[in-house]
């Protein structure tokens, strides 16, 4: 067990991906639970949206416009949150993209934009958090991966690149910290019922200058990232719900699926197996 979180009340969380999904859901949870929240996301729009609404329910929120994969906008973001809601207590390092498909496909400017998103923006996140919350002695980090950087999958040789990526670093990470009293949590969902396929296609479209799909979903003929998973979907309260009860616990996997688990005991009897 590592560093629990006993209160949210009072604490300045930052989010990154906030402007829908499971970011969104996030500050949402945060800030029910008394948190002031600071909202980050390159989709200026959507993230005003999500602050707005949050302010209707009476919750402490500002927005900042922040590219993840630019280490000079994250330090930026984090040093505006500090100057206006305070410390930061909590950082979510939540923003991500998915595409998918066989890696023998896949560009490397395919590559460079979910590298750069998926993993250089949870490094990003560390480099510019973890110095602050170590010296102060108290905080959590919370690094949003997937079911796919815990088992690798047909169609995902990207996105599981990125996300074993995220895990690994999250486990040094949370070795590296505890002692100063800083948490860390890494949340590993399954099909979560959001609009990461739809967001992903547009800001890939955008990266590496392809044409942006007709239509905003790349097609039922193609399955998305989730669809590659087995298992049902559960909705962004039910992740939001257990990754803030991991966080109380102290514990360093968020798991979202009961289906999870005997997908992970079949790649523990792989590995005993191989083991001389």
């Amino acid at each position: 067990m590592g560093v629990a979180i006993k209160s949210f009340e009072g604490k300045v969380a930052v989010v990154t991906g906030a402007a829908s999904g499971i970011g969104a859901g996030l500050a949402e949870a945060f800030a029910s639970e008394g948190c002031a929240v600071a909202l980050a996301d390159i989709d200026e729009e959507g993230v005003d949206a999500t602050k707005t609404r949050l302010r209707s329910l009476g919750a402490s929120a500002e927005s900042v416009v922040c590219d993840v994969t630019d280490p000079g906008q994250v330090e930026s973001m984090a040093d505006t949150v500090e100057s206006t809601l305070g410390p930061v207590d909590i950082a979510c390092n939540n923003a991500g993209v998915a595409i998918y498909g066989p890696v023998v496909d896949m560009s490397l400017a395919d590559w460079r934009f979910v590298m750069d998103v998926n993993f250089w923006g949870v490094v990003h996140g560390v480099r510019t958090f973890a110095p602050r919350l170590v010296a102060r002695g108290s905080g959590h980090i919370l690094n949003t991966a997937s079911m796919a950087g815990l088992i690798g999958m047909t169609g995902l040789g990207l996105y599981n690149a990125s996300k074993f990526a995220v895990v690994g670093l999250s486990e040094a990470l949370a070795r590296e910290v505890a002692p100063f009293g800083v948490g860390v949590s890494v949340l590993c969902p399954m099909m979560v019922e959001t609009q990461i396929n739809v967001n992903s296609m547009r800001s890939w479209a955008r990266a590496t200058g392809r044409p942006e799909p007709e239509t905003p979903d790349p097609g039922t003929d193609t399955p998305s990232p989730s669809q590659m998973m087995r298992g049902g979907f559960v909705d962004v309260p039910t992740v939001t719900e257990r990754t803030l009860a991991a966080m109380r616990a102290g514990d360093l996997y968020v798991l979202t699926h009961a289906e999870q688990r005997e997908i992970l005991a079949r790649r523990a009897a792989r590995l005993d197996a191989a083991a001389p």
